[in-house]
């Protein structure tokens, strides 16, 4: 499941923020997901400005104004657990060399679906013997938290590219449409594309106003 920040135009009422709404205005099929935490100084007549509050320290919610959003402290976390993630995958993948990542597969399976099946990218794949480490080890301790071979290609950028790479998402989500209706998404799932991705997601977030409405949308 991915995940879509919408800025929302000044003139949406908050009323509208309903699955049908979101299709109708935005092009966009997808159900509000807490994705955002509100800042811990929220006072109660500012409850009202923000969308699908819950209770809970850190109080999350699905979106709100950028001044009552606690962005920063979002990143923050997330890069404390994608260091936690790291040491554990480095201890997963001991030993094992470095493994082709999927987009890669996929793409060459995409060039050619008739000589390269999906089925055959998926078992190449999924041969490799770091890719095996991290499968047995999903398999051992299940759970949310651990290592996911999709992040395969961020892990092997490094500890601190990961972290980047997981304190950033965090709150770019995988797609943004800006209030003028622009759409910034990866190209590919290549880390690449990815990173292109944040960088301009980044650089719009940093220009928004701080009465800027923002939605998380999971698609």
């Amino acid at each position: 499941m991915q995940t879509m920040i919408v800025c929302l135009p000044d003139e949406l009422p908050a009323e509208a923020l309903t699955a049908h709404q979101l299709d109708k205005h935005f092009g966009v099929t997808g159900t509000l997901k807490p994705l955002f935490w509100a800042v811990p100084a929220l006072r109660l007549w500012q409850r009202h400005q923000m969308v699908s509050l819950r209770k809970g320290r850190p109080p999350a919610c699905a979106g709100g104004p950028v001044k009552l959003l606690d962005l920063q402290g979002m990143r923050h976390a997330a890069g404390v657990g994608a260091g936690i993630r790291y040491q554990i995958w480095q201890q997963t993948v001991h030993g094992t060399r470095p493994a082709t990542p999927w987009p890669v597969f996929e793409a060459r399976h995409l060039a050619d679906p008739d000589r390269y099946t999906l089925d055959a990218a998926a078992a190449d794949f999924h041969a490799q013997p770091r890719v095996n480490a991290m499968r047995m080890h999903a398999a051992a301790t299940p759970g949310t938290g651990q290592p996911s071979v999709g992040e395969l290609e961020m892990y092997q950028a490094g500890q601190m590219a990961y972290q980047h790479y997981s304190a950033t998402s965090a709150i770019a989500g995988d797609a943004l449409l800006t209030a003028d209706g622009r759409k910034l998404s990866p190209a590919s799932d290549a880390l690449t594309h990815r990173v292109t991705y944040l960088e301009q997601a980044l650089r719009h977030l940093d220009t928004l106003a701080p009465p800027q409405r923002l939605i998380a949308v999971a698609l």
